[in-house]
């Protein structure tokens, strides 16, 4: 992917005012407890401009009159990090990643003066930048910071004349757009989530408790070296009308239906899939009845959706479809009572986040992965279903990416009596 990912950097360098800089950050470790840190995550829109991993990584995009420039600066060989943590790159193994010239890769103790030869004028200044561009993403979480929100702190006063800028929303709307390799790597992992629920369902006689079918979907992601890409949602009976259920330690009653809302990584790119399937092997009259209702709508909305539409002409599609589905099952008499049985969108996208930040005002865009996942959530009578696929948006008619993963009664129903 290193060609990708000149591409990439090039065209941010494109979106930037002239004399400017623009700094990506890679990301820390985060405290835990005591001293340990959680597993650490690079961050995303780093690494889909340099495809390195390694935490406290600073990438430098910069337009200096109209030129392009760009540096990668990473931690300094240290014996001791090496012996009790693990290897760190050299200058040569990050060229090779992330396709920067070994010249144009440098150590992190240079970065101060670095910056100062860039944002004022002194003896050994090269380029002086008037614009500094940051990743600035911003949640409203307890203690929620980033190198980059410290960073313009620190440039607001340290350099008052410099102008701030957000990188944030340009770097996610070349995200939205999946080129040949993402897409194929997403497809890699939709595949890993297929061998994982297809072992769950081969040992569905065994299934009396969530946390079994969980331990079999966990089994095949480890065996096929991959990690998820989300908490699972393995839940039975009334637990599934529970729309993010994560406890997944209930008994499973003999003639419940299971939902697994599962997916993985492949290189940072996730699959996101639900399968909703009948325990004894066979469902019931009801458990049919709804589930047509949730299948016929999700393969209607796959068959509808296309570039150019927006997000909630799409998703109005599919309550108009439950709607008419309610009714028949005599739930609903008027289409605004849905919201009882029907609660979220259609989808959303998919790719380095299994939720890919996307500006919804540009509606589906060629290119775009996206879910579509109708559901049915009936808590009185102990069913909930949904059925969620990974597909691909073009002009024409969608590419669905998780076609191998059945989801035809027929096919489940006879997938059980092989």
């Amino acid at each position: 992917m290193t060609n990708q990912l000149i591409q990439r950097r090039k065209r941010i360098y494109k979106t930037l005012e002239e004399n400017s800089i623009a700094l990506i950050h890679s990301g820390y470790s985060l405290f835990k407890s005591a001293d340990s840190t959680y597993e650490y995550q690079v961050n995303n829109n780093f690494y889909y401009l340099s495809g390195v991993e390694q935490e406290n990584t600073i990438l430098i995009i910069g337009n200096a009159s109209g030129a392009y420039y760009e540096r990668l600066l990473i931690s300094s060989y240290d014996e001791g990090y090496e012996k009790w943590i693990g290897h760190r790159l050299t200058k040569e193994e990050a060229s090779t990643i992330s396709g920067i010239d070994v010249k144009d890769i440098g150590y992190l103790d240079e970065f101060d003066q670095y910056m100062q030869n860039h944002l004022q004028v002194l003896r050994y200044a090269d380029q002086v930048a008037k614009n500094l561009y940051l990743d600035l993403e911003k949640h409203d979480l307890p203690l929620y910071q980033t190198f980059a929100i410290n960073y313009a702190n620190k440039i607001a006063k340290d350099y008052p004349a410099i102008v701030i800028k957000d990188l944030y929303p340009t770097i996610i709307r070349e995200r939205m757009v999946k080129d040949e390799a993402e897409v194929a790597l997403m497809k890699e992992s939709i595949e890993t989530t297929n061998h994982a629920i297809q072992m769950a369902m081969a040992h569905h006689q065994e299934l009396t408790n969530e946390k079994i079918a969980e331990a079999y979907y966990d089994y095949v992601n480890r065996l096929e070296g991959k990690k998820l890409s989300f908490a699972s949602i393995v839940a039975s009976g009334a637990n599934a009308t529970t729309l993010h259920y994560s406890v997944n330690n209930a008994d499973i009653e003999k003639d419940s239906l299971l939902l697994m809302d599962v997916g993985c990584y492949t290189k940072h790119y996730a699959s996101d899939i639900t399968r909703t399937f009948p325990v004894s092997g066979k469902f019931t009259k009801r458990q049919k009845e709804v589930y047509e209702i949730v299948l016929d709508c999700n393969k209607k909305c796959i068959a509808y959706a296309r570039a150019g539409m927006s997000w909630k002409e799409l998703n109005d599609y599919a309550k108009k479809i439950l709607a008419e589905g309610c009714k028949k099952l005599g739930l609903i008499k008027e289409d605004s009572e849905l919201i009882k049985y029907y609660f979220h969108s259609i989808g959303h996208s998919v790719g380095l986040d299994v939720h890919d930040p996307n500006l919804m005002n540009l509606g589906l865009l060629e290119g775009m992965v996206i879910t579509i996942e109708p559901g049915l959530y009936i808590k009185e009578w102990g069913i909930g279903i949904r059925i969620e696929d990974n597909i691909l948006i073009t002009c024409e008619k969608a590419v669905v990416l998780s076609q191998n993963i059945i989801k035809e009664v027929k096919d489940i129903e006879a997938f059980f009596n092989k």
